[in-house]
């Protein structure tokens, strides 16, 4: 795939235009956005990732096409995934829910700023080293495991990561439990100190990077091609932030999500590991020599992605339906309050307060 850098430089800017056109037109006026502006920009940035597709498959064929939607397909589901850690973070920082957008925002930037990175590093160590597609496959089987061991226990794991992460924020900054707006720092007693809203960023950062390393590797066994990789993250976090307001009351219904991805994420381990075989360099191995093993096509990998994905959520909501409760609507703004802890969160001025009362619920 012959990427010039004219076009990677396009593509750079134009995803960066379209985040700071999200933030100047939704984000800069804090405000929970209502169901309607949620749907109708979620369909947006979902259709212009499918034309970007259109683009791929038009100008650099099929093949590179079908990776591209493979990939796209693989890190959305991964971000649904992510968006209940999200919800977990709000609610544990009690972020007032006119604010969440702009935390969510500039997580997300964080987050493709950080896989920019991975991505450069896992295309200089494909380009040079085979035998790491062998480290990428292992390791994407070892987290479906871990996913499957840990299923229904993602709150608690969660909730005692982040209280970690804001103990040692606190240590090594100067805090305050209250929030001032939408402000990161403020001034108190002549003395420069840091909000919970900071506080929320820091270990939304944090988690992003442990998120990066599940994603990098998973699109790397769809595809080799870094312009690939990147667009599809990017164009997959695009949007998040309209989907989290969208599905936030889904989330809980998606049970079975935890096993699906980790049927995801096991597959394409098992398509790296048998790649790594085919291309197989490592003296220990076949003495150093290729084996003849079947390799995964994209199509097949598209279907089983998509048969899994489609089958996780069918299934999820049948189970549910009946646990299913009836959005509240806020007076305000119409759209649907995420259950009582997120409600307590739009409303809360401290962190703490809240933090210690989900601790004693507990």
């Amino acid at each position: 795939m012959n990427v010039s850098s004219t076009v990677w430089i396009v593509t750079i800017v134009v995803i960066l235009g379209l985040f700071v056109f999200d933030f100047f037109a939704h984000v800069k006026t804090p405000h929970e956005p209502t169901f309607k502006e949620s749907a109708t920009w979620s369909v947006v940035y979902i259709t212009i990732a499918i034309i970007f597709g259109g683009i791929v498959f038009w100008q650099y064929g099929a093949t590179y096409g079908g990776e591209y939607f493979a990939g796209y397909v693989t890190e959305k589901a991964l971000s649904v995934d992510n968006l209940f850690v999200f919800l977990i973070i709000m609610t544990t920082f009690a972020v007032p829910r006119q604010y969440q957008q702009k935390v969510l925002l500039i997580g997300i930037v964080m987050a493709l700023v950080m896989r920019g990175g991975f991505i450069a590093l896992g295309a200089a160590a494909i380009n040079n080293f085979s035998w790491v597609f062998y480290l990428f496959g292992a390791f994407l089987i070892y987290t479906a495991y871990k996913l499957i061991k840990e299923a229904g226990e993602e709150e608690e794991n969660e909730v005692q990561q982040d209280t970690k992460i804001m103990k040692f924020a606190k240590k090594i900054l100067p805090t305050t439990d209250e929030y001032h707006g939408d402000r990161l720092t403020v001034k108190i007693d002549g003395k420069r100190v840091v909000t919970p809203m900071l506080l929320a960023l820091v270990v939304i950062g944090f988690t992003d990077i442990l998120f990066a390393l599940d994603s990098i590797p998973a699109i790397y066994g769809l595809t080799t091609e870094p312009y690939i990789v990147f667009t599809a993250n990017a164009f997959a976090l695009m949007g998040l932030r309209q989907l989290y307001f969208l599905i936030g009351g889904l989330l809980d219904r998606l049970v079975y999500l935890s096993y699906g991805l980790s049927l995801v994420l096991a597959f394409i381990g098992v398509k790296l590991v048998l790649h790594a075989l085919h291309e197989n360099e490592l003296g220990f191995i076949n003495g150093g020599e290729n084996l003849s093993v079947p390799e995964i096509s994209t199509g097949v990998s598209l279907s089983v992605i998509m048969g899994i994905l489609i089958v996780t959520t069918v299934a999820s909501l049948l189970k549910t339906r009946g646990d299913a409760k009836p959005a509240v609507k806020d007076g305000e703004t119409g759209s649907p309050v995420l259950g009582d802890d997120t409600t307590a969160a739009s409303t809360g001025t401290t962190s703490t307060g809240v933090m210690d009362t989900e601790r004693d619920s507990r």
